[in-house]
């Protein structure tokens, strides 16, 4: 545990190397090591910081009126500094891929480079209601008493290969969903980083399923257009969880990425 000031941060270190920093995204019983566990062997040349967000996993969230968003990403520069990080790669799946472009506006000199999987906190104007599976995720977190059932439903629209949401992984995240179920409004104010995507000044890989049905493809454009220095890599028969459903390409772009390789030779951008 890392202390942020205000709470303490959970937080899982793997490998050494240049720092990089792994942000999970907001599903209910999320945690850093559910959503990148199996992807780190493939970084163990890297000092891998894996964070639980405050209000999930093991990391408490203080009362605030803050954005979700903005409220997480300075704990987590709080916690950089009290782990002696100076700057990082940032790597955030969905609400973490959020809390990454929000470091990026608010801490520039804090960032080296940016992965982005489906990240949140950008609503196009003319997005059309909920996509299914962020009302499912937000009617699992507003149940009064979850169910088992209702978890592994929710965890079947993250993939686009079912039998990837396997009875394991769908105990997994319904036994922690019931330790840190977040006590948020539904749904949260996650903050809004739209107007601030022209100061993201670090190049940033977007990675995106094509079928996502949480965070849709056709959100992907504002983020492309708005951030100078953006490519976008799509990857087809693959929901929400690409670094899950994809890993050996997902492991594969990101290394080249992060390296200064040109990750989306054959991308769509």
């Amino acid at each position: 545990m890392v202390d942020v000031g205000d709470a303490e941060l959970a937080c899982t270190e793997f490998g050494a190397g240049s720092p990089v920093l792994w942000l999970h995204g907001s599903g209910p019983g999320a945690t850093g090591m559910s959503n990148f566990g199996a992807n780190l062997p493939a970084f163990g040349d890297y000092r891998n910081v894996v964070v639980d967000l405050p209000g999930w996993g093991r990391s408490p969230r203080p009362a605030s009126d803050e954005p979700l968003i903005f409220h997480a990403a300075e704990r987590v520069c709080r916690a950089m500094t009290a782990l002696g990080i100076e700057r990082a790669h940032l790597v955030g799946n969905s609400y973490g891929g959020g809390v990454a472009m929000r470091i990026a506006v608010a801490h520039p000199e804090r960032v080296d480079r940016l992965v982005l999987m489906a990240p949140g906190g950008v609503l196009p104007a003319d997005a059309p209601p909920w996509p299914v599976g962020l009302e499912h995720l937000f009617a699992y977190m507003a149940a009064e008493k979850p169910s088992r059932d209702a978890m592994a439903q929710f965890v079947r629209l993250m993939v686009y290969d079912e039998s990837l949401a396997t009875d394991a992984l769908v105990d997994e995240r319904y036994e922690s969903s019931l330790l840190a179920h977040p006590e948020l409004p539904i749904p949260p104010n996650f903050g809004d980083l739209t107007p601030d995507l022209a100061r993201i000044a670090a190049p940033t890989l977007l990675l995106w399923g094509r079928e996502d049905q949480t965070v849709p493809l056709t959100w992907a454009p504002t983020i492309l257009r708005g951030i100078p220095d953006a490519e976008l890599w799509v990857l087809p028969h693959c929901r929400h969880w690409v670094q899950y459903e994809r890993a050996p390409e997902f492991n594969h772009i990101v290394r080249e990425f992060l390296q200064g390789g040109a990750a989306a030779a054959t991308s769509e951008g």
